[in-house]
């Protein structure tokens, strides 16, 4: 029988192991982002912000929410906390 502890456990190693698949997703895909820029777009004449970065610091924001949820705000259901409290009064 599953203990409500090994439930809380695996609910944080599958948001880890998300994080992990989105952060090699995001390495892939951004590398072959600055590597069609590097060979198509690249221009010495402009004196321009390269495209890249724009999608990479926006999904980077995503990337870091992601993170946070997965490793740094790991903690039991806020509602079931909530509610124990309140049971206990």
């Amino acid at each position: 029988m599953e203990t409500e502890r090994e439930r809380e456990l695996w609910k944080i190693a599958k948001k880890r192991v998300g994080f992990k698949r989105h952060l090699a997703s995001y390495i892939v895909i951004n590398s072959f982002l600055w590597l069609l820029w590097y060979f198509t777009d690249r221009n010495e004449e402009q004196a321009g912000v390269p495209w890249p970065i724009f999608p990479m610091l926006g999904w980077g924001v995503g990337l870091m929410f992601n993170f946070l949820k997965a490793y740094m705000f790991v903690s039991h259901d806020a509602v079931e906390k909530e509610y124990e409290k309140l049971k206990g009064k």
